[in-house]
């Protein structure tokens, strides 16, 4: 077994063993389905759909469906966590409505670049090793697991409040957060429509004040999910606001900003232009742009 697979093989392991860990906590307190508590059967089920479109996407060598995978699982597993809990209330029926819309947003979006693309350059090298591809999609399972627990926490959750001033809070947070995500996504594919920009980097609009709007856009309005759930969380299902820190760490310490930093380092590095702007445009909280002298 090669290196390259041993790291898989262990990422893996933690991958699934991370993910039990947030599933027994974020089911103390959750509604059950005979005797097993919802938020563990969505945890499982999270993993499950991976696993389970892995098995083609492996067969054909394609990672076409990676991202809308991701998408769906994300509403399977709220609509699963929806039609199981009980009582349902404000706070749970409009943080689910929350994740569809996120959801079925973003895969769309993430689906049509690729499409547009042809492929992921993120996947040229691990879609060609099964166990690498196998981790992968793992990964995407406990991603949406941990990205998606204070939302879970919010509908299994078996106490119910008043969506309150706090609720109220975190749902303008989250407003603010996918309005800056989707005007910055739409801002870069309109650039990149654009035959006069081609081969360019953006660096106007949101993208003058940030090099990453985006994710800013993501971290913002998981927090905003995480704010609303704060009240009726309990017990274990504090654990459950790992979700916002996890976003927050992955988007800037592992596969988010410093894939793409070192992508546009290698590209643009040598370039004037492009040093100007990595010195001036902050990489993630935005700033107004700086004025020239």
């Amino acid at each position: 077994m090669t290196s390259e697979n041993q790291k898989s093989l262990v990422g893996i392991v933690v991958s699934v063993a991370v993910g039990a860990l947030v599933i027994l906590a974020g089911s103390d307190g959750s509604s059950e389905v005979g005797s097993i508590a919802v938020f563990a059967v969505c945890g499982v089920l999270a993993y499950v759909i991976n696993w389970a479109v892995f098995v083609p996407s492996n067969i054909a060598k394609t990672e076409h469906y990676f991202d809308l995978t991701g998408s769906a699982t994300y509403v399977t597993v709220v609509a699963i966590a929806l039609l199981l809990s009980n009582d349902l209330d404000a706070r749970a029926l409009i943080v689910g409505a929350m994740v569809f819309v996120w959801a079925l947003r973003l895969g769309s979006f993430l689906f049509r670049r690729v499409r547009r693309d042809g492929r992921d350059g993120r996947f040229d090298e691990i879609k060609v090793d099964p166990l690498r591809f196998f981790m992968t999609w793992t990964l995407q399972g406990l991603w949406v697991l941990l990205t998606v627990a204070c939302a879970l926490a919010i509908i299994t959750g078996i106490e119910r409040r008043s969506i309150g001033w706090v609720g109220i809070v975190g749902i303008a947070v989250w407003v603010a957060g996918f309005a800056i995500e989707v005007v910055a996504d739409r801002q870069k594919s309109a650039f990149k429509r654009d035959p006069a920009n081609a081969g360019r980097f953006i660096s106007t609009g949101l993208w003058a004040w940030s090099r990453h709007p985006n994710y800013f856009g993501e971290i913002v309005l998981w927090t905003g999910i995480a704010i609303i759930a704060l009240p009726v969380l309990s017990g274990w299902r504090w654990v459950t606001l790992i979700s916002p820190v996890f976003v927050t760490l992955l988007l800037t310490r592992v596969s988010g900003i410093p894939m793409l930093e070192a992508r546009a380092e290698k590209r643009w590095g040598d370039e004037e232009d492009y040093q100007r702007y990595s010195r001036d445009t902050p990489v993630l909280i935005p700033r107004p742009p700086q004025r020239q002298a």
